[in-house]
């Protein structure tokens, strides 16, 4: 091999980011945290944030610019992959039941972030917005990275507290589902209107968007359900070569569109039937190969471009990040648990909603490098909004085990003297139920 052959350094590079971010991801899974917390760490410790900034030659070693076009193009594919897995476990089923509350708490758990985030927003443009961005997608992008719940991240936590399957877990999942649709609908809007050069194009890529969405929903469906009978006689591999060919090809649309390709995974999960043995195999089998290997370089990306050093330059970058993380917390928590609590839910069914919908998790990573990739924003606001999205997300799991605590000890009268637990906790689902951050 050459000199210049990137191989013999990804080699190295790929196992050691794995086997970082597996640390990282079993020490916070001993601290009661979601594991995704753990390999989001990993993901800036590994960057300039502190291996760069103690041992810049380490850093040059483990990740030379040669092998960096590599990883990102693997992360890329896991991100799809896990797109196309979220979508597929995207059940609105959920609302049955909970569709007045759901409804209510959703549009005050995105309406009140979308409003303080533009207006953040427009007190950030002027110092924050990269030169020649309009301020209209900047305001827009904004708000959304404000309202967005991780959907995979909040199910998770659901089934480590055996929430999930109880009457609070559906209700946060119906209202999660929610947002999650209308979050990627709005970032499909801001990619829309960030990449063209005009208004002409950007209504033509959103009513192409919306062609598509139409022929996805309308056209493949229908071929995907009578594809799902049959293929529980075909091979498992031969299943899942099936599905990923269909969400690469899904993602290739989208991005030619113009609205990116995540877009098409995810789209492609949402109308994939949920029924059928073979598929489930072969989503298992999909998971278990691309959440633990292919995911964590996707983190490590992210963290290669999070420089918390370089927010030191100035006491007024923090408050603004601490204007966010205000924003954050106010906005997701203080809508959703005000919205939860006007629906007649007690206040701490209320608050404990709140907190899972302010969880932001992976998705919120995978929003913010949407908008760097774009130059919507610049590198110190990615900094500032992966640090909310980290500590939205690390809160999250205390908050919930501080709120169910007096009802499972009894003293809300929801379980008794005896010990017995509260009327709200079931049984967890299978492992392989949900994907696993």
């Amino acid at each position: 091999m050459s000199s210049a052959d990137p191989l013999p350094a990804l080699l190295v590079a790929v196992p050691a980011v794995i086997l970082a971010c597996q640390a990282g991801a079993a020490v916070c899974r001993r601290l009661g945290q979601p594991p995704v917390v753990g390999e989001i760490a990993t993901g800036i410790l590994l960057g300039p944030s502190l291996l760069g900034w103690i041992w810049p030659q380490a850093q040059a070693a483990l990740f030379p610019a040669s092998v960096l076009p590599y990883t990102s193009v693997l992360g890329q594919l896991g991100l799809l992959a896990f797109m196309f897995l979220v979508g597929l476990e995207l059940d609105l089923k959920n609302l049955r039941g909970h569709t007045r509350v759901a409804v209510a708490v959703s549009q005050a758990g995105m309406l009140l972030p979308l409003a303080l985030g533009a207006l953040l927003a427009i007190a950030m443009y002027g110092g924050f917005a990269p030169d020649g961005v309009g301020r209209t997608p900047f305001t827009l992008f904004m708000a959304v990275a404000m309202s967005i719940t991780a959907f995979p991240v909040l199910a998770r936590i659901l089934i480590d507290r055996g929430l999930y399957g109880t009457p609070l877990g559906a209700l946060a999942m119906a209202c999660a589902a929610v947002d999650d649709v209308v979050a990627w609908c709005l970032l499909a809007l801001v990619v829309a209107l960030s990449s063209a050069g005009s208004p002409m194009e950007a209504a033509t890529t959103a009513g192409l968007a919306v062609v598509f969405t139409l022929f996805m929903l309308y056209a493949v469906r229908p071929l995907l359900a009578r594809w799902a009978v049959r293929a529980d006689r075909a091979g498992d591999a031969m299943v899942l070569v099936a599905l990923f060919s269909g969400l690469s090809l899904s993602a290739l649309a989208t991005d030619r569109i113009g609205v990116h390709a995540l877009f098409g995974a995810f789209l492609f999960g949402v109308i994939t039937p949920r029924t059928g043995g073979r598929i489930e195999v072969a989503a298992a089998r999909l998971r278990a190969f691309t959440v633990p290997v292919l995911l964590p370089l996707f983190f490590v990306h992210t963290g290669l471009r999070t420089d918390i050093g370089g927010l030191t330059a100035s006491p007024e970058l923090w408050l603004w990040t601490g204007a966010i993380l205000a924003v954050a917390f106010l906005g997701k928590w203080g809508g959703a648990a005000g919205a939860a609590r006007a629906s007649g839910r007690p206040w701490r069914d209320a608050l404990s909603i709140g907190a899972l919908m302010n969880c932001r998790g992976l998705t919120e990573l995978v929003v913010l490098n949407v908008g760097l990739e774009l130059g919507v924003i610049g590198p110190q606001l990615f900094t500032m909004l992966v640090l909310m999205a980290l500590v939205t997300t690390a809160i999250t799991s205390p908050a919930l085990t501080r709120l169910r605590a007096a009802e499972a000890s009894g003293k809300d009268g929801t379980a008794g003297k005896n010990g017995a637990a509260a009327p709200d906790q079931a049984p967890a689902p299978p492992e392989n139920a949900l994907s696993r951050p």
